[in-house]
């Protein structure tokens, strides 16, 4: 399996940043997408490692930079750029959608992405949900959930909250919802820890796969997504 590995430089605002596109060179034409967020660390080698992960199930993955160049590795600044962050809905956005951007002018991306976000990615991906960004679905490992901004509920069409589906995995947490996400979640996942949106604009039912009541999940599941649909 060839999994290539390429630096995306890209920018927010005046802000340079600097991720790494994943794909899988043996497998023809353009595939969906993946943005993934790194935790708090920044973009180390668990995210990437994840990013490699979920290229060899045949997607186009950028592991984004939400940090900045120069951060990683810098304790006192990691912080301050994580404070910034999650203080500043509106920052966490727009930096999310920044590398968004940067994977939709792939030539390797068809238009279709996700987003899967770790600990403080998360927080990241599902805030880009409730933004309303247009994505296939996000999935928040050991992200939080709290929300920044209070929720509003809107018409169940609403044109601003495209997002088909978010699922939550906290494998050693009860249960939470996940409010401000759209329409109904048919997601698969092999995690029993799952959080869904239940209609548009609501909070999410909490429920295990197959509509199972939800309990916390084991330890160490794989919590990867199924390969790309050819259709």
């Amino acid at each position: 399996m060839q999994i290539s590995a390429q630096p995306l430089a890209y920018s927010d605002l005046d802000t340079p940043l600097t991720g790494m596109l994943y794909r899988n060179e043996a497998l023809p034409g353009r595939r969906p997408g993946i943005l993934l967020v790194h935790g708090g660390a920044g973009l180390d080698e668990h995210a990437r490692e994840q990013a490699r992960r979920y290229a060899a199930l045949g997607y186009v993955v950028h592991a984004c930079d939400m940090l900045g160049e120069g951060a990683a590795g810098d304790r006192e600044r990691v912080i301050q750029c994580l404070t910034a962050l999650r203080d500043d809905p509106a920052l966490l956005v727009r930096r999310g959608r920044a590398g968004l951007a940067a994977l939709s002018g792939c030539p390797d991306a068809d238009g279709r992405f996700a987003a899967i976000g770790f600990c403080f990615g998360g927080l990241a991906v599902l805030a880009l949900a409730r933004a309303g960004e247009k994505l296939a679905g996000v999935a928040s490992i050991h992200g939080s959930l709290a929300a920044r901004l209070p929720w509003r509920p809107g018409p169940a069409r609403s044109p601003r909250r495209r997002c088909s589906w978010a699922v939550a995995c906290h494998c050693s947490a009860p249960a939470r919802w996940i409010s401000g996400v759209s329409r109904p979640s048919r997601a698969k996942a092999p995690c029993t820890c799952v959080m869904k949106s239940d209609r548009a604009g609501a909070p999410g039912r909490a429920t295990g796969p197959r509509g199972a009541a939800l309990s916390p999940g084991r330890a160490g599941h794989p919590c990867a997504p199924a390969p790309p649909s050819t259709g």
